[in-house]
């Protein structure tokens, strides 16, 4: 990432560009860690022990109120504020003595470390810990907490790092675009930004230091800030905007120009998600996140409690297709009533389907719900089990599913075990959806967070499209359902080339479908092919897309600013 005459490059996230004034979020105060809180001890350790309390309430409340994606990360973000060690830890300090603030910085350095060593889903939740120590030693010291100031009008947002937290501060009416310095393309604020159709451009060195106010261009498809844009910069993005405005008016189903149907699916995490599609150009759900429902809680919900989530999902997509993903926890998602202590390498853990080793009633309470939601909405919906690794693991997950009176029961390939033995596995199930964020990552043994590694993390990685093409193969051999509902389905190049390698299905955040409905419509099946090999036969990810590119309609390189 450079900055050239005015020019500030990092990666984007999204096809939208804007053009607005920018406001900085700044970070915590800076606090003396020696600073006194309280008389005594015993006061300390009174005010620390309500400012926990405080943050994690407020940030449960927060969760409460967003919705999809930000609820989830939301959710996450409060039960660490309520983690017990951390509280344990930082209060053992006070009452020995040490300085409230101090010793709440020394519990939380002891985390971040750990959590950065663990690689993985756990560096990602370094800024959430962060967040929450600043939110607490502010709450404490009687400080403004940290956060997106009042916005008086449209702005784009530039920071250092986003939290969850801040995040569910912005006021979306008035949050043109976000930029940050740090973050990755499969962070939680490029994520968010996606689920909310907000442009957003991440890993842009030198952000923070524009002033406030300055007017900047933020284009996300070429992943470029543009500092005081002159006219032809003004008039380009002005373009973009009418043409992907455009868009938006085609409701047609997903297919390529000589009519090989591809359904496009919206990715979501609650049941107002849901609601919102009720008008919407989508042909269902790809990838339902129930662990929204979990998350935040000390106990998991009940039975009837979930069949009430589930029925009104149900009822909001009608015949559309729905496709749950059963409890996706463990890892960066933590529950108190399931979460294993002490793992030292969570990712690689007891997470997703695997619960089930140490709490397999949790899962057929799940099914059960499911089942019983779809028995009240007369539908059909389709079930699947995240982190299964063997042939083994998803014929159990099929006999409990089934058992509990489910129909069509599905895995997600994000191993890459499963991929290459994509056929054993197909052999058990109904269908299987590839989580490309989570295939990349343990494919390239990279850890999402760390920018200096996004070109391993790149899903154009010739590796990880060849365990696509397996998956695919295996769908074809015994007529299987192959579906995508990583953050690649959004990708409008990436997608012609999951189509050409035979998936069948591409789930994503509803923002992103007009632009991939329109590039498919641009293209034919066998071009789409061709895409595919030709991205296979590349020894990079740079060097795929270039060759795809190369192979795109000219129209659809165009309005979508693909390069």
């Amino acid at each position: 990432m450079t900055t050239v005459a005015g020019v500030l490059h990092g990666t984007g996230v999204g096809r939208g560009a804007v053009v607005g004034p920018v406001v900085q979020v700044h970070g915590a105060p800076e606090i003396d860690p020696q600073e006194q809180v309280g008389a005594d001890a015993a006061d300390a350790h009174r005010v620390m022990a309500e400012a926990f309390d405080a943050v994690a309430a407020r940030l449960g409340e927060q969760a409460a109120a967003a919705r999809g994606t930000l609820a989830e990360v939301l959710g996450a973000t409060a039960q660490m504020a309520a983690d017990p060690a951390l509280r344990a830890q930082t209060l053992a300090r006070v009452d020995a003595g040490e300085p409230a603030v101090a010793a709440l910085d020394a519990v939380v350095d002891g985390f971040a470390a750990m959590f950065e060593q663990a690689g993985g889903y756990l560096a990602e939740r370094v800024t959430d810990l962060r967040s929450v120590r600043d939110r607490v030693a502010a709450h404490a010291l009687g400080r403004p907490a940290p956060g997106v100031p009042v916005l008086e009008r449209a702005s784009v947002v530039v920071a250092d790092d986003l939290a969850p937290a801040d995040t569910a501060g912005l006021d979306l009416a008035l949050t043109l675009a976000l930029v940050t310095e740090r973050g990755g393309p499969t962070g939680h604020t490029a994520i968010i930004a996606g689920q909310l159709g907000i442009p957003c451009v991440v890993q842009v060195r030198g952000a923070t230091d524009l002033p406030e106010g300055t007017e900047v261009a933020v284009d996300a498809a070429a992943g470029v800030l543009t500092v005081d844009p002159d006219d032809a910069v003004r008039a380009a993005v002005e373009s973009r905007r009418v043409a992907l405005a455009q868009l938006g008016e085609d409701t047609a189903p997903g297919r390529t120009a000589d009519g090989h149907d591809v359904a496009l699916l919206a990715n979501i995490g609650t049941a107002e998600d849901a609601e919102r599609l009720v008008d919407a150009a989508v042909e269902g759900v790809g990838l339902f996140r129930t662990e929204v429902l979990f998350l935040g809680r000390d106990a998991a919900p009940t039975e009837d409690e979930q069949v009430a989530t589930y029925a009104r999902v149900l009822t909001a997509l009608g015949r559309r297709k729905v496709v749950l993903r059963t409890l996706d926890a463990g890892a960066d998602k933590p529950l108190p009533f399931v979460t294993q202590p002490g793992e030292e390498n969570p990712a690689l853990g007891v997470r997703g389907y695997r619960l089930v080793r140490v709490a397999e009633e949790l899962l057929r309470t799940q099914l059960r719900a499911v089942a019983r939601a779809a028995e009240q909405t007369g539908t059909d919906p389709w079930v699947m089990a995240p982190m299964v690794a063997t042939a083994d693991e998803a014929r159990r997950f099929a006999e409990l599913a089934r058992e509990a009176g489910v129909r069509t029961v599905g895995v997600m390939v994000e191993v890459p075990a499963v991929a290459l033995r994509a056929r054993d596995v197909l052999a058990e199930v109904d269908f299987v959806s590839l989580g490309t964020n989570d295939l990349a990552q343990y494919t390239m043994a990279t850890d999402r967070l760390r920018g200096e590694l996004a070109d391993l993390l790149d899903p154009w990685q010739p590796a990880v499209l060849d365990l696509v093409a397996l998956t695919a193969d295996g769908g074809r051999a015994a007529d299987r359902p192959v579906g995508v509902c990583g953050e690649s389905a959004s990708d409008p190049l990436l997608a012609l080339v999951l189509v050409g390698l035979g998936v069948t299905s591409l789930s994503m955040a509803p923002s992103a479908v007009p632009g991939v409905r329109f590039a498919l419509g641009r293209h034919t099946l066998e071009r789409c092919r061709e895409m595919a090999a030709a991205a296979r036969s590349a020894r990079t990810a740079v060097d795929a897309r270039a060759a795809c590119l190369a192979l795109a309609d000219a129209d659809v390189r165009e309005v979508l600013a693909l390069g």
